[in-house]
């Protein structure tokens, strides 16, 4: 699933291409894609037609595109948007408007310069809708009402490390599960989660109630680091399931120290990395450098 430096890089591309763009000829291709929408796909397509997008924003892993309309005005909950989720295979690619229809393409919209973008989604777990802006007071900003139930990620501008820090002592949960808690931070995901808790030396199993304010400061600060690290280079791609928008893939996977790298050696010590099940999600720890102490056994 796209993590948040992957949603990041679509967002950059989209802000490149898509600001000021009147979308036209739209075509929800898809029942699944425009699920959430009331009256479906195709109403959906139709509330789209002649819509002009003036900004488009993120929080964790929702993309939201700022629709221009009569009554747009950014400071009133009235504002539309199409709010945009990716979900394990979404891509949002702009090409030539003369190309053929991509595989698995479940929407496309013809933009000015003879362009087009598709929203491609092979195991159609993403969805497009139309939502409302609301107030934020957590972060000062407006977001889409399908997205309050998520907390502030950690490259947003409004994110609070205290508040953060206080939140996860505040639960008796595993280190990791509380990382990939959306309610809590969002955007983070496996491959980020991993790599932060081998970054700041922590096994995915401590109890957040008995770590530190150190502790946990440290584990976010290097969530941060990470994903500034791979948003420098595009993103993680394994396969073809993540591109960019130009359709090409990111590079991140060549710097992963523990994600998916069961049996290799650390790259700090040397020891053989260890991959449990936790939570109903795997992680990939160094038994030397993330020592999990007897009493949380």
């Amino acid at each position: 699933m796209p993590e948040l430096p992957e949603v990041e890089v679509v967002r950059r591309g989209l802000v490149t291409h898509l600001t000021g763009a009147t979308l036209r000829d739209v075509d929800v291709l898809h029942p699944r894609t425009g699920r959430r929408y009331p009256g479906g796909s195709a109403a959906l397509a139709q509330a789209l037609e002649g819509a002009t997008i003036t900004a488009i924003n993120r929080r964790g892993k929702y993309l939201w595109c700022v629709l221009e309309s009569e009554s747009t005005d950014l400071t009133t909950s009235a504002v539309p948007v199409l709010l945009i989720h990716l979900g394990m295979s979404g891509q949002i690619i702009i090409d030539d408007g003369t190309a053929s229809l991509r595989p698995h393409c479940r929407m496309r919209a013809h933009i000015s310069g003879g362009r087009s973008v598709s929203f491609v989604d092979q195991r159609t777990f993403g969805y497009l809708t139309i939502d409302r802006l609301i107030w934020d007071p957590r972060t000062e900003r407006w977001i889409p009402s399908l997205a309050q139930h998520i907390a502030p990620d950690p490259l947003e501008e409004g994110f609070d490390m205290e508040v953060t820090v206080r939140e996860l002592r505040r639960h008796r949960v595993p280190l990791k599960s509380a990382l990939l808690n959306q309610e809590i931070i969002s955007g983070v995901g496996n491959i980020y989660a991993d790599e932060a808790l081998w970054a700041a030396r922590l096994h995915g199993a401590r109890l957040t109630s008995g770590l530190s304010y150190a502790q946990l400061t440290t584990v976010l600060t290097e969530v941060q680091a990470v994903m500034r690290r791979a948003l420098a280079v595009g993103g993680t791609s394994f396969d073809a399931l993540y591109v960019n928008t130009a359709g090409e893939p990111g590079y991140f996977a060549r710097s992963l120290h523990s994600y998916g790298k069961a049996g290799e050696p650390c790259d700090r010590c040397g020891t053989p990395l260890v991959s449990i099940v936790l939570g109903g999600r795997s992680h990939t720890y160094c038994p030397s450098c993330q020592k999990l102490p007897v009493r949380t056994r």
